[in-house]
């Protein structure tokens, strides 16, 4: 029984935690992902409690820190991530350099052991403090709870400048570090209350500067130059105000997979999306008439290494658009940096007075762009991405792996007027966490389907441990290990299957059945069609596979290159 003579710490530790809960709640977070441990248990009480943020259980804590990604990524909102002491949170580390580098706003709640235990060799403890390096936007350490009106204040305070930290001026992590002694759970729990006024928070815009709004027009103005979007989340004016401005400007726009520009409603007739290919032929290969002679770029870096490898040939001077100063320039390029929110800058650009480009300038790249249409002898992958994009429902999602998948719907997607979104975790662009990002889409409320390859499926088939009571499609292109490699150097290496193509031999149907998932095995286009919209018409989690001959396909690809000159 509770000595009624003695502070019920359980009591104060719920509190404390209740405080940071509402602080979080009023600066935007709405889900939590939680991994079971004792040491957070008063953060997991508080949470649930909380009648505003909805739970989701995940077991292993790097799949539930890419679930909370795409939970993030989805509503472009902070996500709250919970773990006990100890190893637990080391586990988020994938997650968090790719919320960092991909810019999506995370709270990272790791429990702790009391200040007395770390260094002593206390139990599942070590310094938590240093976890994530340079990789975190901040990071708070409160302490043990405290009693008062005051220490509850500053941690409601503390939530709601933790989601402002991890939202501007750069979305990212931000850690809270939260020590508890025992005994984490209360003997007398008061009920849940809504808590005072608490502070209220926005996203500022940053405003172009004037004067640099005349220069770089001046600079582009009556020039032949690119408008290039890279990898981004934009707002939704931003299509719109691009695209009225490269056809002012007489500009090719290069729209990168990611970027937005694509699919939907907007304009895109200036739209140009298989540069991929045509700029292998010798004629882009620098010099006039083909080079130009300004770039403006908006994103991250491209997908296209081919793109990369004709700007650093032309060696346009670079006006780049980039809000957060992260210079994302890995070619020294920059002439412009142009710290402004990109619609607005566009916006202003367009009320400048613009001349366009010689109309044989953008003519050229929107004949190249017919001229590279997919026809004739294709790899099997061509045909699958058209028929997978056809397919997709209005506003639906189509998330892509990394390595070879993201390449594929750079070369072969296209354009269309479907307002679709292409996703892809292309901060660090590794192929772990897939899986788990995919579904945390589907638990956001997406109607998502995945184009995945079959070794990121291995790399995180935990992440199907979340599947249960949630819909989406999950196409995997089994082309037998890691095929991207095939496209590089290392393939002519001696232990080349062994140590980087690393085959795994794994038995999708077996693994579609322990996890209860509805299962489509396809060899191609003809029987890719029914799988597929089997898949869409069944609620729950579905593995389509694709089985893809590796040889065939490379070679496929390298015949259609040769017709741009390339290999």
């Amino acid at each position: 029984m509770p000595d009624p003579s003695r502070p019920d710490r359980g009591a104060l530790n719920l509190a404390w935690a209740d405080a940071l809960m509402a602080g979080l709640f009023q600066g935007g977070v709405r889900h939590a992902v939680i991994s079971p441990g004792a040491r957070s248990t008063p953060l997991v009480l508080a949470c649930d409690r909380h009648p505003g943020i909805r739970i989701w259980d995940i077991l292993d804590e790097r799949s539930a820190a890419f679930f909370a990604l795409g939970l993030s990524l989805a509503r472009d909102a902070p996500v709250l991530l919970i773990a006990t002491s100890g190893s637990a949170p080391a586990h988020w580390h994938p997650a968090v350099i790719e919320a960092d580098h991909g810019r999506l706003p995370l709270i990272l709640l790791s429990a702790d052991r009391p200040p007395e235990a770390l260094g002593w060799g206390a139990n599942q403890t070590t310094d938590q403090r240093r976890l994530f390096g340079p990789h975190l936007r901040a990071f708070f350490d409160p302490g043990t709870p405290r009693r008062g009106s005051r220490a509850l204040a500053f941690m409601r305070a503390l939530g709601v400048r933790a989601t402002a930290d991890a939202c501007w001026p750069k979305p990212g992590p931000v850690q809270i570090d939260l020590p508890f002694r025992k005994p984490l759970t209360a003997a007398h729990a008061p009920p849940w209350t809504p808590p005072p006024a608490m502070a209220a928070t926005g996203r500022p815009s940053l405003l172009p500067d004037p004067e640099q709004v005349q220069r770089v027009a001046s600079r582009l103005s009556g020039r032949p130059g690119l408008l290039i979007c890279g990898p981004g989340r934009f707002e939704p004016g931003f299509a719109g105000k691009i695209t009225r401005l490269a056809r002012r400007l007489g500009a090719p726009l290069l729209a990168d997979p990611l970027s937005g520009l694509r699919f939907g409603p907007h304009p895109r007739e200036t739209v140009i999306t298989r540069y991929d290919a045509f700029l292998r032929a010798p004629a882009w290969r620098g010099g006039d008439p083909c080079s130009p002679q300004w770039v403006l770029r908006f994103g991250a870096v491209p997908v296209s290494r081919t793109l990369s490898d004709y700007l650093e040939r032309a060696a346009a001077p670079l006006c780049l658009c980039d809000p957060v100063g992260d210079w994302p320039d890995p070619s020294f390029a920059t002439r412009e940096w142009i710290a402004a929110d990109p619609e607005r800058f566009c916006r202003v650009l367009d009320d400048q007075a613009l001349r366009p480009a010689p109309a044989t300038w953008l003519a050229r790249f929107r004949h190249q762009e017919r001229a590279a249409a997919p026809t004739g002898d294709l790899p099997v992958e061509a045909e699958l991405i058209r028929l997978l994009i056809d397919a997709l429902p209005a506003r639906g999602v189509l998330f892509s792996g990394n390595s070879l998948p993201i390449r594929q719907l750079d070369t072969w997607s296209g354009s269309g007027e479907t307002p679709i979104r292409i996703l892809c975790n292309r901060g660090v662009s590794g192929i772990d966490g897939n899986i788990s990002t995919l579904l945390g889409l589907a638990a956001a409320g997406e109607r998502v389907v995945g184009l995945i390859g079959d070794l990121a499926l291995c790399h995180d088939m935990n992440g199907l441990l979340a599947a249960p009571g949630l819909d989406a499609v999950i196409v995997v292109l089994n082309n037998g290990g890691g095929a991207i490699f095939g496209h590089l150097p290392q393939s002519g290496l001696e232990g080349f299957e062994r140590h980087w193509l690393m085959p795994q031999g794994l038995d999708l149907r077996q693994l579609a059945r322990l996890h209860h998932l509805d299962f489509h095995r396809t060899f191609g286009s003809e029987d890719f069609v029914p799988a597929l919209e089997r898949a869409l018409a069944t609620p729950g989690v579905s593995l389509v596979e694709v089985v893809i001959d590796r040889e065939r396909s490379l070679a496929a690809h390298r015949r259609y290159w040769q017709r741009f000159g390339g290999g």
